[in-house]
């Protein structure tokens, strides 16, 4: 999926959209995306203007986003301006090693378990092939 079609599942635009493309989808079990990591991000000129680094919370944040892209094609659906999906839950976040600039972070997320409007995941963000974050995250799909 390029960036287009991603905009018709993700509800967020600049700064907060944080998956570029996606680069396998297989709804129902697994996606695997990416994000660019650029010097131009507007979190680097606060988060350590001498040694930036991606915050943890925004790296968690876009796993959450391709999670919700594997969601939506798993229902075969759109999001719609009634209904919004919330991240509502972390459990066993760690982070390995730190995400800077130029870095190209990998995001995959696969469904470990979806009941009663629960989805959970398993999710990983690797750069170069190396573990950067792990987190078991929790969303829900919620009308407004």
């Amino acid at each position: 999926m390029d960036i287009h079609e991603i905009l018709k599942y993700l509800p967020h635009r600049y700064p907060f959209l944080l998956v570029d493309r996606v680069i396998s989808i297989e709804p129902g079990k697994e996606i695997t995306a990416l994000k660019n990591v650029s010097v131009n991000e507007p979190f680097f000129t606060g988060h350590f203007p001498y040694h930036p680094v991606m915050p943890g919370v925004l790296i968690v944040e876009a796993l959450a986003q391709a999670a919700a892209i594997l969601s939506f094609k798993t229902m075969g659906t759109l999001p719609d301006g009634n209904s919004v999906y919330y991240f509502v839950g972390i459990d066993g976040v760690r982070f390995k090693k730190p995400v800077m600039p130029g870095d190209q972070l990998i995001l995959k997320a696969s469904i470990t378990r979806h009941a009663q409007g629960l989805w959970k995941y398993a999710a990983r963000a690797e750069v170069d092939g190396m573990l950067v974050t792990q987190a078991q995250l929790m969303c829900t799909l919620r009308t407004v």
